[in-house]
């Protein structure tokens, strides 16, 4: 009976208590979605330099080996990732401004200046860790696959 009369009371207190003032939700546009950053990519690096210094990139950018950039076939252009050399641990920071590497088994063509401060310049490759820092505000992420790209 108390449990009844309890239940009466609160509902006569709701039906008697004023109006919210509050309106209906206002939708001000919708929300982007939050994209996945894709997980690291690990896989053989080389790098390129003399030969391509002074040509366009795949950006429009004109190419310097003295630059910290990088070729990689599926990130976006304009995308920031962190390389680590996998043998000796240097790392470096550098955007995604060109396609490629064109050799089957390589995962990122690396600016001479990027494969100098990870140490690899004698070798020519190096086993390397790929993590996406920042993709570009004006990327389509229609065309990014939620997975990270392949090792192909």
């Amino acid at each position: 009976m108390r449990k009844l009369v309890m239940g009466c009371a609160v509902a006569g207190l709701i039906a008697l208590s004023s109006p919210s003032e509050a309106g209906p939700p206002v939708l001000l546009g919708t929300l982007p979605l939050l994209r996945p950053v894709p997980k690291v990519e690990v896989g053989m690096a080389s790098w390129y330099g003399i030969e391509r210094q002074g040509m366009p990139t795949a950006s429009g950018q004109i190419f310097d080996k003295d630059r910290l950039t990088a070729a990689h076939r599926k990130l976006p252009l304009g995308t920031r990732v962190r390389v680590t050399n996998l043998k000796n641990l240097e790392t470096t920071e550098l955007m995604i401004n060109d396609r490629g590497p064109g050799i089957p088994g390589r995962v990122i063509d690396l600016s001479w200046a990027a494969a100098k401060q990870l140490g690899f310049l004698d070798a020519g490759l190096a086993k390397v860790e790929i993590d996406v820092i920042s993709y570009p505000k004006s990327c389509d992420w229609r065309l990014i696959s939620t997975n990270p790209p392949s090792a192909n």
